[in-house]
């Protein structure tokens, strides 16, 4: 038997575990088609943010020096979602090419949810788990990624975004009335390269060339290959095509989700090539309580940039005076986001009221808006 400190705190987790809800809607969605191939996005975006409206916002903030050993059961579900993932992804794709009920436009569909799951989810999961020391976790982080064939953004995120952050080095961090389908378009293009040569600059420190075996990107490229060989070997091309349509809706969900956290906020240029230190206010903030729930407080996304080490379930989250505040959580902006002149109406008089508040002396933001290096103190 659990005891029952233990059930008290697997009850407090257990919200955090409602993602598991997207796996049986993805396989009832298979098995009948139609439109109960809509059950899951309708559950990831559509349930979450009614019950963000419902539950409202979640402002208490955990003691960040809980132990280890009290977050078991939070962590667990990032454990555990690999093979929970990876074996729907690989069952789907062997059972959409069998299945003769399931016309194209359906199976479209069908992965586009897939996509969903291991982009909102899966994408998620694996940020948190990269983040971590314990090999086993960063593993399972790579792995998770490999499923979406986008495994440079660990280096890209650890190397590159959490440095450069707010700057024009870092090409997730959106521009200024930047549209999202211009932003998606640079950072695919960007991205795999600032990555890669992150890692080379890493080597050439110690000596090493970018084709020394310690290159992550050759585990990158070998996990990738291998599911790529997987996917052939179960679904032969058409499993590799709807493989491929999932991995783009993952990525593109997961640059959705870039784009949100940082639109238009940018550190201080001190001069001489050097930005003001990283704070709680160059990310976007949301305490949405049931979204939170589902992306494990990927949206105190102020307290991860501020403290990255510091695991979900002690993240804090900040008032409106200390970190700009998101008028709804991630999956109704990620919504919004696809809409240029929404995304502007929604957000721009916010990002107008944070240079105010917080950068009252800066009276000259174009540089800042075209990712230019601007001159120190608003000159």
């Amino acid at each position: 038997m659990i005891p029952a400190q233990q059930v008290a705190k697997l009850h407090n987790a257990l919200p955090f575990w409602m993602s598991l809800g997207l796996v049986p809607l993805a396989l009832f969605g298979a098995w009948q088609g139609g439109l109960a191939l809509l059950l899951l996005p309708i559950y990831a975006i559509g349930l979450t943010t009614l019950l963000d409206a419902l539950t409202g916002l979640n402002e208490a903030n955990p003691d960040t020096e809980t132990p280890e050993a009290g977050l078991f059961w939070y962590r667990l579900i990032t454990l555990i979602w690999f093979p929970i993932q990876i074996a729907t992804q690989i069952y789907l794709i062997w059972y959409a090419t069998q299945a003769g009920h399931l016309v194209l436009w359906e199976k479209l569909l069908l992965f586009y949810g897939v996509g969903v799951m291991a982009g909102g989810i899966g994408i998620v999961y694996a940020h948190e788990l990269m983040h971590q020391r314990a090999t086993l976790e960063r593993w399972l982080g790579d792995l998770l990624l490999a499923t979406v064939l986008y495994s440079h953004f660990r280096s890209e995120h650890l190397l590159v975004h959490h440095v450069h952050v707010g700057t024009p080095r870092d090409p997730v961090t959106a521009r200024y009335n930047e549209p999202f389908h211009s932003f998606f378009a640079r950072v695919l293009r960007q991205c795999p390269v600032s990555a890669f040569r992150a890692e080379q600059a890493m080597l050439a420190r110690k000596g090493r060339p970018w084709h020394d075996r310690a290159n992550p990107f050759w585990r990158y490229w070998a996990l990738e290959g291998a599911m790529i060989l997987l996917v052939l070997a179960i679904g032969g091309l058409e499993g590799l095509g709807l493989f491929l349509v999932q991995a783009f809706f993952a990525v593109s969900l997961l640059e959705l989700t870039n784009y949100i956290e940082h639109y238009g906020l940018t550190r201080k240029h001190l001069g001489g090539g050097k930005y003001e230190h990283v704070q709680p206010r160059h990310s976007w903030n949301a305490s949405h309580r049931a979204s939170n729930w589902l992306l494990i407080n990927l949206q105190r996304h102020s307290d991860h940039h501020y403290k990255p080490s510091r695991r979900f379930p002690l993240l804090q989250t900040y008032t409106e005076a200390e970190a700009p505040q998101l008028p709804y959580g991630y999956p109704a902006m990620t919504a919004i986001a696809l809409v240029p002149r929404l995304w502007r109406r929604h957000m721009n008089e916010r990002v107008q009221r944070w240079r105010q508040m917080f950068y009252p002396e800066i009276t000259d933001w174009r540089a800042y808006d075209t990712g230019k290096t601007p001159m120190p103190r608003g000159r």
